[in-house]
Parts: structure tokens; C-alpha cells; sequence
């Protein structure tokens, strides 16, 4: 073949009006030029649909899978997170978004879904998201653990530093320097590995250090600040993230649905449900042992189980030892009756047990102090309505059983006769209803005075 015919236009534009001329002026038919030229359209048309359908598929851009943390970190937290990875992978997802908003949670469950971010080929975005949320704790450390660091206007990182409760209600930060040191290198070291200020992340921990989404893009804490998820990924459009280039531009955002028995364990797992159905069971088991035949200990075997399951079975053995001491105590009050002294000892024991199972010591636990503080209202509050109950009911008992006998002051006394007394019927006195004998016909709705008493029956005359 000719090179200076391929390279030069004008051989092309030659060599065509010369095929032209040839065709269309030598002795072969008029239909030879026209075959000739249905070809060349032919063969126009023909490249002209394989280009746009080489164009159409490099514009559609694969999904992005995203997972939603919305609320505290639990044992269900991280097998969502690895189900969600899993779906990613086998289907045809270019990325994950993790989408944050959360108060932090267990510990061990965060470190799980770190190192499920960082071993899965699959770019990771965190995202705090929508307006008004939050990322503390435990939260932050996942952020700073993502490939790439995102927030949504007006959200906030940060609060990282371990705290525990105190005996006045107040929390009161962990100085250990085993455990803060540990904590630092880690917040740290992921944010070195992503390019992220290692300064910022250190102050988050050892200051409490909190920021908004300006001020975190401003410090280098993350990358992006974007207002919702599409306008986030047409920002990192064209970013490589592990040896891949994201191609994001017109991607579409499919959220994540947990399976029913994650969706199930993510409900139980809330350690607010999970410390109140540990507290319904005990008082269910309570009852029903002290009213049989309504079921109610049934119930509360049942209670006390989903809240085992939603803990991950992960209990304060003290605790649940004080607060089964506390129900055995309450039980003996109700048969041996010690004036509430034994009940009061129950109440102490399981109130004290509640305490001890609120989920909030670290490093189990990994949440600010106000999130403490909510949860050790809500595990104590149940405790405290049923000492006030309990108390009311001891008062009521001891004020019937101290008071002086009845017969000797109802004599005398005046009632109302509800039937017709000839002999017998009924009176109202002081509200209640008495069965009566009178010492003669007395009409419904006369006055009678009490003279005396016979086992249940009052002895009445007309007044």
C-alpha cells in the first residue's frame, strides 16, 4: 500500500474523483457507480452506531453502594458493614459511601469495620451526612479511616477523648496514658496514611477537639464538602483511589438494605433497647412468679433473652449477678412479708446491677459523655418508677396492717340502705359496699346506724 496515499489528503481526494471518473465514465452500467456508493453508506452507517455505543458505554458509570451508620455502633454495626462489602464486591459497584451519623459506639465492632475498609480492593468514601449530623468518637475514627474523607455542610467530627461516668452523674475524662497513647497512634496513623493533618487527629482524642465540615476541609481533616451524596460524587470524578480511577460523574447512589435478620439484630443491638428489654425480663420474671397464670414470667424469660442477644451476650457478670439477687430478694418480700426492708434490698441491688450493665465503659464503649449520661437515665429510670411503686404499695400494706380495728369504730356509724332490708341486703357506708341485717324492715334508700358486726355482715338498725 501506498504511505503517501494514507497520509496526504489530497491522494485520498484524488484517488476518489478518480474512482468517480473511471466508474461513471466507463462502458459498465449507471448501476455499478450506484453500488459503489450505497457501500461507502453503508459502511458509514455501520461505524457511525458502533461509535455511539462505544460512547454510551463509557458514559454510564457503575453504581456506588452506599451504607448507612446512623446511629450507635453495636455488634450488628460492622456485620452490616461487612454484608454491605460483600454485595459490593460480587456485583458491579465501583465504590462504597459509608454514610455517619453516629454518637460512636463498641470499640471492637469499630476496629472491624476499619479493618473491613481497609482490606476490601473497593474504593471507601466516608461521609457524614445529612445536614446536622454528627461523627463522634468512634464515628471519627472510621472517618479518618476511609479512602476518602467527606462532609455535608453544618456536621461535626471529633469528641474523641475515652470518658467514663462518674458517681456524681458528670463524666470525667481517662487519663491512662496506656490507653490514650494507644488511641492517638491509631487516629494518627490513618490519617497519615491518607494524607489527612495528623495534628487535628491527635487533638481529637487528647483535647476533644470538634469541628465543622469548613473548618475540617480547612485543616486538611477531609477532602470534600458537599451538600448530598450526587453533587460528592461528581467531586471525586476522575479520583484514583487504590489503583483505581473513579468514574463517578453520573453514577447512581444505591443505598444499601441490611437482611431482615441484620435489620432485626441492628434493632435489638441498640444498647437503649437492649438495657430496657434486660430490665422488662426481670421484672416480667418478678410478677409472674409472684401472680401466676397471667404469663407475665413467660414474657419476661423471652425479654431478658433479646436483650442478652442484642448485648452479644457480652454482660457485666457483676451486674447480672446483682440484678438476679435483686429479683430473688424482691420474690422473698412478697411471701414473707418484712415490712419492704427485703424489697428495698431487691431494688438497691438491681439498681445498682443496671448501672454496671450500661453500656458506656471503655474500651467496650467508645461514645461521648452526654450519650453516657442519656443511657444511664434511661437503664435507671425503670428502676427508680418501681421503687416509688413498690414503697406506695409498702405504705399502703403497713398503714391497713397498724390500724386500729375497724368494728369498734364503725358502731354508731351511719349508712345507707341500697336494698330493702327484710332482714338482709346491702348498705353503702363510706363508699363500700356491706352486706346487712337489719332488726327490722328497713326501705332502700333509709338511714341506718351500725350496732354491731358479725364476721362480714353488719348489724343495723333505722336510725
Amino acid at each position: 500500500m501506498n504511505r503517501s496515499f494514507l497520509s496526504s489528503p489530497k491522494g485520498l481526494v484524488g484517488r476518489v474523483r478518480r474512482i468517480e471518473t473511471e466508474s461513471c465514465s466507463s462502458a459498465e452500467p449507471a448501476q455499478d457507480c450506484s453500488s459503489l456508493c450505497s457501500f461507502f453508506l453503508l459502511l458509514l452507517l455501520v461505524s457511525s452506531i458502533f461509535l455511539i455505543s462505544s460512547l454510551a458505554v463509557m458514559a454510564t458509570d457503575e453504581p456506588v453502594l452506599a451504607v448507612k451508620l446512623d446511629s450507635a455502633i453495636t455488634p450488628a454495626s460492622d456485620d452490616i458493614v461487612s454484608a454491605a462489602i460483600q454485595d459490593a464486591e460480587s456485583g458491579n459497584y465501583q465504590a462504597i459511601l459509608i454514610i455517619l451519623d453516629t454518637p460512636g459506639g463498641g470499640l471492637t465492632e469499630t476496629f472491624s469495620i476499619i479493618d473491613q475498609v481497609e482490606r476490601t480492593s473497593l474504593p471507601v468514601i466516608g461521609y457524614v451526612y445529612p445536614d446536622g449530623a454528627k461523627a463522634w468518637s468512634a464515628g471519627t475514627l472510621i472517618l479518618m479511616s476511609s479512602d476518602v474523607a467527606a462532609m455535608a455542610p453544618h456536621t461535626i467530627i471529633g469528641s474523641a477523648q475515652p470518658v467514663q461516668l462518674s458517681p456524681t452523674g458528670g463524666t470525667t475524662p481517662i487519663n491512662d496514658s496506656k490507653t490514650i497513647n494507644a488511641i492517638v497512634a491509631m487516629i494518627e496513623e490513618k490519617a497519615k496514611k491518607h494524607g489527612r493533618n495528623s495534628t487535628a487527629a491527635r487533638e481529637f482524642v487528647l483535647s476533644n477537639l470538634n469541628l465543622n465540615a469548613d473548618d475540617a476541609k480547612k485543616f486538611g481533616s477531609i477532602e470534600y464538602v458537599s451538600p448530598d451524596p450526587q453533587d460528592l460524587l461528581r467531586q471525586v470524578n476522575g479520583l484514583r483511589v487504590k489503583n483505581v480511577t473513579l468514574s463517578t460523574n453520573s453514577s447512581e447512589v444505591i443505598f444499601f438494605e441490611p437482611p431482615l435478620n441484620l435489620q432485626f439484630l441492628k434493632l435489638l443491638s441498640d444498647p437503649m433497647i437492649a438495657g430496657l428489654l434486660i430490665l422488662v425480663g426481670l421484672y416480667g420474671i418478678i410478677f409472674g412468679l409472684s401472680s401466676p397464670g397471667w404469663g407475665a414470667e413467660a414474657f419476661g424469660v423471652m425479654s431478658l433473652a433479646l436483650g442478652l442477644i442484642g448485648q452479644g451476650f457480652d454482660v457485666n457478670l457483676g451486674g447480672l449477678f446483682l440484678m438476679l439477687v435483686g429479683v430473688a430478694l424482691i420474690l422473698v418480700e412478697l411471701h414473707s412479708h418484712s415490712f419492704g426492708i427485703l424489697a428495698a434490698a431487691g431494688l438497691i441491688c438491681i439498681t445498682i446491677g443496671s448501672i454496671l450493665l450500661i453500656p458506656t465503659s471503655y474500651p467496650q464503649w467508645y461514645v461521648p459523655g452526654e450519650y453516657q449520661r442519656s443511657l444511664a437515665a434511661a437503664f435507671i429510670l425503670p428502676s427508680l418508677i418501681l421503687t416509688a411503686f413498690l414503697a406506695f404499695a409498702v405504705y399502703k400494706i403497713a398503714r391497713i396492717r397498724f390500724a386500729p380495728p375497724v368494728i369498734g369504730m364503725i358502731v354508731g356509724e351511719e349508712a345507707e340502705a341500697l336494698d330493702r332490708l327484710a332482714p338482709e341486703g346491702y348498705v353503702s357506708f363510706q363508699g363500700e359496699y356491706w352486706k346487712a341485717e337489719a332488726e327490722e324492715t328497713v326501705e332502700k334508700g333509709e338511714k341506718v346506724m351500725i350496732v354491731g358486726k358479725d364476721g362480714a355482715v353488719l348489724k343495723v338498725r333505722r336510725k
